[in-house]
């Protein structure tokens, strides 16, 4: 049984709520409750006989920490640091010293230990105190304020004694941030990765989980005055924002708004992108799409409005592989969505746009999809679904958008 992910902020009353509901489940003998306990528990309980330290102690287990004692601190901990509540913070530590070098969490994580953790927020007070008290993650905590944009704090990290590590870009590059990026570069940093490679930064920005159309703008913009030639073509146009530059693509050749670009079209391996289409991490598979398909899954709204004004299909299919997978329409990226996995889209906005300019909610597709980075990295096949029933049967609930399956839903009720 793989481990549970504790949250980047976990909820102790949550916590609470669920080792009691698996103290009940377990001594219902429900199996799912009965395994979790028996493989994560310190010695073997019999159903109907737990108590609910038993339950506790399983449930830290599960998220990767060893007592449900440590599993508190972690909340309060973390909580402390999200309040920014200095004396609170320095209650915890002094008590228990200890957690001034291990992960806030109670687990391994990047964000790190406390300091790291308060340098994500920008909690400078904080980093302040546990700087006095002998904190010694003082680079990682840098590398963070960076990724996450917290410039102040980065030059007070830098001040502390923070380093230009040799592929320090490569944070911002991964969540899109292009303050960040922009700060590293002007005080010497290099375009490169860990070993050196100047393109790794550019296929990060390309294919990473993240989405923030404007700051990916600014991150590719960045690319580009420091030496990186980005290819003319429209996928690249729809990465960088560039309506103008779709505008004249179409106005030189109509048929761009049909066209279906292969993977290689889409992410580039002159850039450094990877052959493997599953590591363009995105929710419903983008390879043979049209540009309408990319820009759904990368948010670009304003660039979607004026293909489908230039006279786009929204009912366009992906090209249809020898076994037959393929033939998604954009509808079907509404549902599966990494916008909505990552927060940046919570509604149904994109579906919506795409229905009132015709969009097919009845029209069939088949798709294969790999998630990577994830617990359960196994292929995946949904023959002959509906947009619908593609949400409706997709393996993890996390990525689909119940917004658009429930406009969706309405719509088969209503009928034609």
């Amino acid at each position: 049984m793989s481990l549970r992910e504790l949250p980047v902020r976990p909820n102790l009353r949550q916590l609470r709520r669920q080792a009691k509901d698996l103290l009940r489940d377990f001594n219902s003998n429900k199996p799912e409750a009965v395994a979790l306990v028996q493989e994560h528990g310190l010695h073997p309980t019999a159903p109907g006989e737990a108590k609910l330290a038993d339950a506790q102690r399983a449930l830290a287990r599960s998220y990767g920490i060893h007592s449900w004692q440590r599993l508190v601190l972690a909340c309060r901990l973390v909580d402390a640091i999200w309040e920014d509540d200095v004396d609170a913070v320095r209650d915890l530590v002094t008590k228990n010293p200890y957690l001034l070098h291990e992960d806030a969490r109670g687990v391994r994580s990047n964000w790190g230990p406390p300091m790291s953790h308060a340098a994500n927020l920008g909690r400078d007070e904080i980093i302040a105190m546990l700087l006095d008290l002998g904190a010694k993650d003082t680079q990682h905590a840098f590398d963070r304020a960076c990724l996450q944009g917290k410039l102040d704090t980065a030059r007070k990290l830098r001040a502390a004694g923070a380093g230009l590590e040799r592929g320090i870009v490569m944070g911002p590059a991964e969540t899109l941030n292009g303050d960040g990026l922009e700060f590293l570069l002007s005080i010497g940093a290099r375009m490169e990765d860990e070993s050196g490679n100047p393109l790794a930064p550019v296929a990060l920005v390309l294919e990473t989980y993240s989405r923030n159309p404007a700051e990916k703008h600014k991150c590719l913009k960045l690319m580009e005055q420091h030496g990186i030639e980005l290819p003319g073509t429209p996928p690249m146009a729809v990465h960088r924002g560039r309506v103008d530059l779709i505008e004249r693509y179409v106005a030189d050749d109509p048929t761009v708004l049909s066209r279906r670009f292969t993977h290689a079209e889409i992410f580039p391996p002159e850039l450094g992108c990877h052959a493997d289409p599953t590591l363009a991490l995105c929710g419903t598979p983008l390879a043979g799409g049209t540009l309408l398909h990319l820009c759904v899954d990368y948010d670009e709204i304003e660039i979607a409005k004026r293909l489908i004004d230039c006279g786009a299909d929204t009912n366009a299919g992906t090209s249809v592989d020898s076994d037959g997978f393929g033939g998604h329409t954009p509808l079907f990226a509404c549902v599966v969505s990494q916008p909505y996995r990552t927060g940046l889209r919570r509604d149904a906005a994109w579906a919506r746009l795409l229905l009132d300019n015709g969009a097919d909610p009845a029209v069939r597709a088949s798709l294969r999809k790999r998630l990577r980075f994830v617990s359960d990295e196994r292929l995946h096949e949904y023959r002959d679904v509906t947009p619908l029933e593609w949400g409706e049967r997709f393996h993890d609930r996390s990525w689909v958008n119940p917004e658009v399956t429930k406009l969706l839903r309405s719509l088969e009720r209503r009928g034609p």
